[in-house]
Protein backbone atom coordinates (compact mmCIF):
# COMPACT_ATOMS: atom_id res chain seq x y z
CA UNK A 1 0.00 0.00 0.00
CA UNK A 2 2.79 2.56 0.98
CA UNK A 3 4.56 1.49 -2.13
CA UNK A 4 1.72 2.01 -4.21
CA UNK A 5 1.48 5.38 -2.88
CA UNK A 6 4.96 6.12 -3.02
CA UNK A 7 4.72 5.32 -6.65
CA UNK A 8 1.94 7.76 -7.52
CA UNK A 9 2.82 10.55 -5.47
CA UNK A 10 6.05 10.08 -7.63
CA UNK A 11 4.13 9.97 -10.69
CA UNK A 12 2.42 12.87 -10.11
CA UNK A 13 5.31 14.81 -9.34
CA UNK A 14 6.93 13.89 -12.60
CA UNK A 15 3.47 15.32 -14.20
CA UNK A 16 3.54 18.09 -12.02
CA UNK A 17 7.26 19.14 -13.41
CA UNK A 18 6.92 18.20 -17.14
CA UNK A 19 3.63 20.65 -16.70
CA UNK A 20 5.20 23.31 -15.76
CA UNK A 21 8.38 23.19 -18.07
CA UNK A 22 5.56 23.50 -21.09
CA UNK A 23 3.84 26.63 -19.42
CA UNK A 24 7.46 27.76 -19.25
CA UNK A 25 8.35 27.07 -22.99
CA UNK A 26 5.39 29.42 -24.63
CA UNK A 27 6.48 32.57 -24.80
CA UNK A 28 4.12 35.41 -23.44
CA UNK A 29 3.55 38.54 -25.21
CA UNK A 30 2.87 41.81 -23.70
CA UNK A 31 2.46 44.76 -25.54
CA UNK A 32 1.33 48.19 -25.17
CA UNK A 33 -0.49 51.49 -25.78
CA UNK A 34 -1.16 54.48 -25.17
CA UNK A 35 -5.12 55.22 -25.94
CA UNK A 36 -5.12 58.97 -24.96
CA UNK A 37 -2.58 59.80 -28.10
CA UNK A 38 -5.12 57.90 -29.94
CA UNK A 39 -8.08 59.78 -28.87
CA UNK A 40 -6.34 62.99 -29.18
CA UNK A 41 -5.56 62.08 -33.21
CA UNK A 42 -9.15 60.97 -33.47
CA UNK A 43 -10.74 63.34 -36.10
CA UNK A 44 -14.30 63.24 -34.02
CA UNK A 45 -12.31 64.75 -30.87
CA UNK A 46 -12.44 68.41 -31.83
CA UNK A 47 -16.27 68.02 -31.97
CA UNK A 48 -16.80 66.26 -28.90
CA UNK A 49 -14.06 68.73 -27.08
CA UNK A 50 -16.08 72.13 -28.36
CA UNK A 51 -19.97 69.86 -27.47
CA UNK A 52 -17.84 69.10 -24.06
CA UNK A 53 -16.89 72.83 -23.94
CA UNK A 54 -20.25 74.35 -24.85
CA UNK A 55 -21.89 72.11 -22.18
CA UNK A 56 -19.82 73.40 -18.92
CA UNK A 57 -19.79 76.90 -20.09
CA UNK A 58 -23.67 76.66 -20.14
CA UNK A 59 -23.32 75.03 -16.62
CA UNK A 60 -20.81 77.49 -15.45
CA UNK A 61 -23.65 80.51 -16.21
CA UNK A 62 -26.39 78.68 -14.39
CA UNK A 63 -23.60 78.55 -11.21
CA UNK A 64 -22.59 82.51 -12.29
CA UNK A 65 -26.42 82.90 -12.12
CA UNK A 66 -27.01 81.42 -8.42
CA UNK A 67 -23.95 83.20 -7.22
CA UNK A 68 -25.04 86.41 -8.18
CA UNK A 69 -28.41 85.86 -6.20
CA UNK A 70 -27.50 84.84 -3.29
CA UNK A 71 -24.59 87.90 -3.58
CA UNK A 72 -27.71 89.99 -4.42
CA UNK A 73 -29.60 88.26 -0.98
CA UNK A 74 -26.66 89.30 1.17
CA UNK A 75 -26.46 92.79 0.31
CA UNK A 76 -30.14 93.69 0.36
CA UNK A 77 -30.03 91.73 4.32
CA UNK A 78 -26.97 93.39 5.12
CA UNK A 79 -28.79 96.82 4.07
CA UNK A 80 -31.95 95.66 6.10
CA UNK A 81 -30.53 93.87 9.42
CA UNK A 82 -29.80 96.91 12.10
CA UNK A 83 -33.80 98.06 11.27
CA UNK A 84 -35.78 94.50 11.15
CA UNK A 85 -36.59 92.65 14.31
CA UNK A 86 -34.81 89.68 15.56
CA UNK A 87 -36.90 86.83 14.57
CA UNK A 88 -37.02 88.56 10.63
CA UNK A 89 -33.18 88.70 11.28
CA UNK A 90 -33.47 84.88 11.42
CA UNK A 91 -36.08 83.99 8.70
CA UNK A 92 -33.52 86.09 6.45
CA UNK A 93 -30.51 84.78 7.62
CA UNK A 94 -32.15 80.97 7.43
CA UNK A 95 -33.32 82.01 3.72
CA UNK A 96 -29.61 83.29 3.11
CA UNK A 97 -27.90 79.84 4.34
CA UNK A 98 -30.61 77.47 2.13
CA UNK A 99 -29.67 79.74 -0.77
CA UNK A 100 -25.66 78.72 0.18
CA UNK A 101 -26.77 75.10 0.45
CA UNK A 102 -28.77 75.16 -2.68
CA UNK A 103 -25.40 77.24 -4.44
CA UNK A 104 -23.38 74.00 -3.56
CA UNK A 105 -25.84 71.46 -4.52
CA UNK A 106 -25.81 73.16 -8.03
CA UNK A 107 -22.42 73.15 -8.41
CA UNK A 108 -22.00 69.54 -7.03
CA UNK A 109 -24.43 69.00 -9.52
CA UNK A 110 -23.14 70.96 -12.65
CA UNK A 111 -19.73 68.99 -11.93
CA UNK A 112 -21.31 65.80 -12.34
CA UNK A 113 -23.26 66.75 -15.16
CA UNK A 114 -20.34 67.52 -16.78
CA UNK A 115 -18.77 64.42 -16.19
CA UNK A 116 -21.65 62.23 -17.38
CA UNK A 117 -22.06 64.61 -20.47
CA UNK A 118 -18.06 63.80 -21.15
CA UNK A 119 -18.41 60.20 -20.84
CA UNK A 120 -21.51 59.78 -22.92
CA UNK A 121 -19.35 61.83 -25.61
CA UNK A 122 -16.34 60.15 -25.31
CA UNK A 123 -18.09 56.71 -24.43
CA UNK A 124 -18.19 55.62 -28.61
CA UNK A 125 -15.01 56.61 -29.47
CA UNK A 126 -13.09 54.93 -26.29
CA UNK A 127 -15.31 51.87 -27.36
CA UNK A 128 -13.85 52.32 -30.77
CA UNK A 129 -10.28 52.24 -29.71
CA UNK A 130 -10.92 49.19 -27.53
CA UNK A 131 -12.21 47.80 -30.43
CA UNK A 132 -9.09 48.41 -32.55
CA UNK A 133 -6.84 47.30 -29.58
CA UNK A 134 -8.40 43.80 -29.46
CA UNK A 135 -8.15 43.32 -33.15
CA UNK A 136 -4.25 44.25 -33.22
CA UNK A 137 -3.68 42.52 -30.14
CA UNK A 138 -5.47 39.52 -31.90
CA UNK A 139 -3.19 40.24 -35.34
CA UNK A 140 -0.27 40.31 -32.95
CA UNK A 141 -0.68 37.41 -30.69
CA UNK A 142 -0.76 39.73 -28.12
CA UNK A 143 -2.07 37.72 -24.40
CA UNK A 144 -2.25 41.08 -22.55
CA UNK A 145 -2.04 45.11 -23.78
CA UNK A 146 -1.14 47.40 -21.22
CA UNK A 147 -2.09 51.27 -21.07
CA UNK A 148 1.36 53.17 -21.25
CA UNK A 149 -0.20 55.95 -19.06
CA UNK A 150 -2.41 56.32 -15.86
CA UNK A 151 -6.00 58.92 -16.28
CA UNK A 152 -3.52 61.28 -14.51
CA UNK A 153 -0.78 61.27 -17.12
CA UNK A 154 1.55 59.10 -15.10
CA UNK A 155 3.57 57.05 -17.20
CA UNK A 156 3.19 53.01 -16.05
CA UNK A 157 5.67 51.66 -19.12
CA UNK A 158 9.01 52.49 -16.88
CA UNK A 159 11.11 50.72 -19.35
CA UNK A 160 10.71 48.60 -22.63
CA UNK A 161 13.94 48.18 -24.76
CA UNK A 162 14.02 49.60 -28.05
CA UNK A 163 13.36 46.40 -29.34
CA UNK A 164 10.59 44.97 -27.59
CA UNK A 165 8.86 48.79 -28.01
CA UNK A 166 8.94 48.67 -31.88
CA UNK A 167 7.44 45.19 -31.65
CA UNK A 168 5.41 45.67 -28.91
CA UNK A 169 3.77 49.11 -28.69
CA UNK A 170 0.87 49.17 -30.85
CA UNK A 171 -0.36 52.38 -30.78
CA UNK A 172 0.39 53.22 -34.11
CA UNK A 173 -0.92 50.13 -35.03
CA UNK A 174 -4.25 50.48 -33.32
CA UNK A 175 -3.95 54.58 -34.99
CA UNK A 176 -3.97 52.42 -38.71
CA UNK A 177 -6.56 50.16 -37.39
CA UNK A 178 -8.84 53.09 -36.81
CA UNK A 179 -8.05 54.64 -40.35
CA UNK A 180 -6.34 58.29 -38.31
Amino acid sequence: MLKKFSIGLGLLFTLLLTGNSSVQAQELKIGFVNPQAVLNRMPEMKAVQQRLKNFADRKSLEIEQKELELQNAVNVYEQKKDVISAAAKATEEEKLQQMSNDLNEATRTAQQEIQNKRNELLGPLQNQIGAAISAVAEQKGLAYVLNTTTSSGDIIILYASQEYGSQYNITDAVMVELGI
